[in-house]
């Protein structure tokens, strides 16, 4: 969930002063002019869309219990999609792009299966397993603080910057079914989510149209994909890292619920209106730097030069701004743009993860071209409202959906939408070249879940209320993380699963 902080670049130091963060914040400032102009650059971005993927994994021990041994891991495993995640018993798989058209979702799905298979076997090797959760249902206060953050550079130093802004520890507190509230001195509460982020190329003339399409599809998605209902042994969200991560990361120092200062992990603060330019900006206008590494390349210079900028600064600075669809500026193969979705969970299977990337992507592509005349029939306010109740509820989630004709937008449930919209992100997939019997399949998974009221977090929810009457929640909680992992490496999708 954490994305990787820096978004790809290095971190060299752990330690700044007033003078580093003042050269950065002017970095920044040049690092945005030349992006105007790499932007408006004919040729740029110019190529056929793609899809990438990340996939953050928990390690577990064989009493289901949080092992933080990443390294070792990481070390025997030898595969170089793999790498660390923030706290020690993470880590993350870096699927490689490959084109949208034909069969992309099977090319996905065996880059994850073949990665995770070699995982799983790396951990076995140390006495550990791997597990897809959106948040492991075992994790305890004790498994976290200090000693549990991942011991790289990286982690230290985003620690120490979003403590220089905040001054204060992290607070949490969410009301669920129950309520949990929870005081960290660290960032290892951030390592308790594990999402699958899956990445679009958009061509710059389309992003604004294409990300404001997928914000709007991201709360009907989010609701039929939800794998986190717990979280220290209590019942929240279907989609609990939605409320956690925003919390675990906030630099707002005794930030309220109506806080008027910008939330560093937000679903956003409107609608784009021309480019990926002004997403950006927003990051650098309202959010202080936590990381302030300069590299030694000047933006200008490459730019003057005819190459395609690295844009190291901006890139770093905004890869510590966590919107739940972020743009992403990459400088390779002479230079694109992409939508990062980050707001689905991890697991339950391969194949729910290929079928929610599938809806998220061909339904984002299909309401692109109208997404001017959506969100004129519907405020940004009611998008990110639809969002959050669909962490919370899931499947029973009331969402907000632009009408066409008379009052917009109309309160509708997520069974009322799923065949207009299942329909929909069958066309984007197909109108984009996907294999048509490819875009069928992954979404008749989806169809399917809905038709039978299952995602993997209410799977987890009904299979602890069967035992817990028994067992306890405790071990209620270890006996069904126990049953999910015999099932989700089986492969077969969520809504196949016996309670």
């Amino acid at each position: 969930m954490h994305g990787t902080a820096a978004m790809g670049v290095e971190i060299q130091r752990e330690q700044f002063d007033e003078s580093d963060y003042e050269a950065f914040g002017e970095r920044l400032r040049r690092s945005l002019d030349v992006l105007a102009e790499v932007i408006d650059r004919p040729g740029f971005g110019v190529g056929a869309p793609s899809i990438g993927a990340e996939l953050e994994v928990d390690l577990v021990d064989r009493a289901g219990r949080p092992s933080p041994i990443n390294r070792a891991v990481l070390a025997e495993v030898l595969d170089g999609r793999v790498a660390l995640e923030i706290d020690r018993f993470n880590l993350e798989i870096n699927a490689r792009p490959s084109a949208l058209a034909g069969a992309p979702f099977e090319r996905l799905e065996h880059e994850l299966a073949t990665a995770l298979a070699a995982t799983r076997h790396a951990a076995r090797a140390h006495g550990a397993d791997v597990v897809t959760i959106g948040i492991l249902p075992t994790l305890t206060a004790e498994d976290l603080g200090r000693e549990a953050l991942t011991d790289a550079r990286r982690y230290r130093a985003l620690e120490a910057g979003l403590r220089r802004v905040r001054g204060e520890p992290f607070a949490v507190r969410i009301d669920g079914d129950e309520s949990v509230e929870v005081v960290a001195h660290d960032l290892t509460l951030e390592g308790a989510n594990t999402s699958f982020q899956v990445h679009l190329r958009v061509a710059p003339e389309e992003f604004a149209r294409t990300h404001n399409a997928a914000q709007i599809a991201t709360a009907f998605v989010l609701a039929v994909s939800g794998n986190s209902p717990f979280f220290f042994g209590k019942r929240l969200w279907h989609e609990t890292r939605v409320a956690l991560f925003r919390q675990s990361t906030d630099d707002r120092w005794g930030a309220a619920a109506d806080d008027w200062r910008p939330a560093r992990v937000s679903f956003g603060h409107g609608w784009a209106r021309r480019s990926a330019h002004e997403l950006f900006a927003e990051s650098v206008a309202l959010h202080e730097p936590i990381l302030p590494q300069c590299s030694d390349v000047d933006p200008v210079a490459e730019l003057r030069s005819g190459r395609t900028p690295e844009l190291a600064e901006l890139r770093l600075h905004h890869g510590t701004v966590w919107r739940w669809n972020r743009a992403v500026y990459d400088d390779a193969d002479g230079g694109h743009l992409r939508i990062e979705m980050r707001a689905l969970p991890s697991g339950p299977t391969a194949s729910d993860m290929i079928a929610n990337a599938a809806l998220s992507i061909g339904l984002t592509r299909a309401l692109a071209p109208d997404s001017d005349a959506l969100a004129a029939q519907m405020t940004f306010g009611q998008a990110r409202r639809s969002f959050y109740q669909a962490a919370r509820f899931g499947m029973a989630a009331e969402l907000l959906w632009p009408a066409p004709r008379g009052r917009s937008p109309r309160t509708t449930s997520v069974a009322e939408l799923a065949p207009q919209l299942l329909a929909l992100a069958h066309r984007g997939l197909v109108d984009a070249g996907v294999d048509p019997e490819e875009a069928a399949a992954r979404l008749a998974i989806v169809r399917a879940r809905i038709e039978r009221r299952q995602t993997g977090a209410s799977w987890q929810l009904a299979t602890v209320a069967k035992l817990e009457p028994t067992l306890g929640r405790a071990r209620a909680l270890a006996a069904m993380l126990d049953r999910y992992r015999e099932l989700s490496e089986a492969g077969a999708p969520v809504h196949t699963w016996p309670v």
